[in-house]
């Protein structure tokens, strides 16, 4: 397959992919993530391997939309709880004692 990562083109296969990533070991993982045989792998890792190009020059989206049009499963950042709206003082001491939430 074809795609473009940091405005270079590249020819991506998946047996490819997995030869590359053979024998390099995962490091944390902290935001989006690729799947590659039983390794979960950070997408910006994949990218730098599979590229041979520095981490900067590429964004994490375009390696995402490589490697899932190529039929690895990956995982995008997790959703964090939605924000509430701001308490006063007063409504976040009630909030800690007990007390029901004023509307």
């Amino acid at each position: 397959m074809r795609c473009v990562i940091a405005g270079f083109p590249f020819d991506l296969t998946k047996s490819g992919v997995l030869e590359s990533m053979k024998g390099i070991r995962p490091e944390q993982v902290i935001g989006e993530s690729v799947i590659i045989g039983r390794r979960t792998y950070p997408v910006k890792q994949v990218g730098q391997v599979i590229t041979r190009q520095d981490r900067r020059d590429f964004s994490a989206g375009e390696v995402l939309r490589a490697m899932t049009q190529l039929g690895f499963t990956c995982r995008g950042l997790p959703h964090t709880a939605a924000t509430t709206r701001a308490l006063s003082p007063f409504q976040q001491a009630s909030a800690m004692l007990g007390a029901p939430a004023a509307v």
